[in-house]
C-alpha cells in the first residue's frame, strides 16, 4: 500500500466519529487539519498522544488548526476513550478501514518479534487548500504537538 505523500491532495474522506456524526474532509475547508493516525484507542502510546494534543488544542485552534484522530476502533471505543481522557476532538471509527488504506497507513508491522498487518501510527497536516504539508511517521507520542507545530 502506497502512503500518501506531501503535495498530494489528501482523500475526500468520509467516517463517523464517537458521538455517530459524519466527519469529512470539506468540513475543515479553509483550515489546516492535524490527521492523526494511531493503532488502538486506550493502549499507552495512543492515550499519551492523543492527551498531548489535547493539552495543546487551543495552540492549534489559534492558529487555525483542527484535529481528528482515526483508529479502527468502534464507536463506542473511541467514545470511551474520548470521555476518559477529555479529548476535544472528533476521532473517527473507522472499522471498515476506508479512510486508513485511502491515506495508505494500513500495512505489515513488527512487535515482539510476530508479524502481523495494523495501522502505522502516522499524522498528516492539510493545508487549507486540501493538500497534504507534512507526513510525521516517527511521531514522538510526549512530544507531538511540538513536532507538528515546529
Amino acid at each position: 500500500m502506497k502512503m500518501l505523500q506531501v503535495g498530494e491532495k489528501a482523500p475526500n474522506f468520509e467516517a463517523i466519529d464517537q458521538h455517530e456524526k459524519p466527519v469529512k474532509l470539506a468540513d475543515f475547508a479553509g483550515k489546516k487539519l492535524v490527521v492523526f493516525f494511531y493503532p488502538k484507542a486506550s493502549t499507552p502510546g495512543c492515550t499519551v498522544e492523543a492527551c498531548n494534543l489535547r493539552d495543546h488544542y487551543q495552540t492549534f485552534l489559534a492558529q487555525n488548526y483542527e484535529v481528528v484522530g482515526v483508529s479502527a476502533d468502534s464507536v463506542k471505543r473511541q467514545l470511551n476513550f474520548a470521555n476518559k481522557h477529555e479529548l476535544p476532538f472528533s476521532l473517527l471509527a473507522d472499522e471498515d478501514k476506508k479512510v486508513i488504506e485511502a491515506f495508505g497507513v494500513w500495512g505489515p508491522k513488527k512487535f515482539m518479534g510476530k508479524e502481523y498487518d495494523g495501522i502505522h501510527r502516522t499524522t498528516f497536516v492539510i493545508d487549507e487548500k486540501g493538500i497534504v504539508s507534512e507526513v510525521i511517521t516517527k511521531v514522538k507520542t510526549k512530544e507531538h504537538t511540538a513536532q507538528i507545530l515546529s
